[in-house]
């Protein structure tokens, strides 16, 4: 059996008894930085072997995993902090799993999503979750659009080096939206601010904040003027699944114009 062990994300209280039991009992852990869980299994008196699992090495050593689970060993993954597979590694290993039939399940706990979502106060539903946005800034603006465009709050992973390009692209397209930011979870310095795009740019460049930080966005009306309208009609397609012709319809009506003037548009560039 692999165990998916939720691990607290800044207060090592944080932790139910199962998971720790469960870490206690199993075979060996897989986890992404040995230095850092061991603090954890030191907290709770579990002598456990740790074994490294990481995007760098696990496909190597999935095949072994996978045979030790066949000999029925009990292994637990665990990431640095809170929800394993959740931009960490083990999604592979989970299908690998399921194409063997080999049994897996989850134990929850923690998780900065959850976490943030609670302490944005915005609405909890319905959600889009992204995990970390791109590196490049041209894919960074597609997802951030996206995020602009859901009908209800969006979440984020971003690190400090970067969340003040990232603010610049939503002040850009949207500088009202409703955004905060998470960091230090469950720890002595929790934080969460909270302010429109514009104000949290410039809060952000007066004070910049360290770590790796979860960014949420409130629901608003999106700023479907700022967008061309091929790239409107593009990422309403994208967005929702739509076809071309409802795509125009559904662009009109944000819009508040005639569709007919969007179909006349088009055609010309055809």
């Amino acid at each position: 059996m692999l165990y998916l062990v939720a691990t607290p994300i800044g207060n090592l209280e944080d932790i139910t008894y199962r998971a720790v039991r469960i870490l206690s009992s199993c075979s060996y852990i897989l986890c992404e930085d040995q230095r850092k869980s061991q603090i954890l299994l030191n907290h709770y008196g579990i002598k456990k072997e740790l074994q490294s699992f990481h995007k760098f090495c696990e496909k190597k050593k999935e095949e072994r995993i996978l045979n030790d689970l066949k000999e029925g060993k009990e292994i637990a993954l665990i990431s640095d902090a809170g929800v394993p597979l959740i931009s960490d590694p083990g999604c592979n290993l989970v299908q690998k799993c399921i194409e063997n039939k080999l049994s897996f399940t989850a134990i929850p706990g923690p998780s900065s999503l959850m976490n943030a979502l609670l302490l944005s106060g915005f609405n909890t539903q319905p959600l889009l979750f992204l995990g970390f946005l791109s590196k490049q800034k041209s894919e960074k603006e597609k997802e951030i659009r996206r995020m602009l465009f859901f009908p209800g709050t969006s979440i984020c992973f971003e690190t400090a080096k970067r969340i003040e390009e990232t603010l610049h692209i939503i002040q850009d397209l949207d500088p009202s939206r409703p955004c905060a930011i998470a960091r230090e979870m469950t720890k002595k310095f929790e934080e969460c601010v909270r302010h429109d795009a514009a104000s949290l740019l410039l809060q952000v460049q007066r004070s910049p904040l360290l770590g790796e930080l979860v960014l949420v966005l409130g629901a608003q009306e999106a700023p479907v003027h700022l967008l061309p309208l091929e790239e409107l009609i593009s990422l309403l397609q994208n967005l929702f699944a739509l076809d071309e012709k409802e795509a125009i319809k559904t662009a009109a009506k944000l819009r508040k114009t005639p569709k007919r003037a969007y179909y006349n548009l088009l055609k010309k560039k055809e």
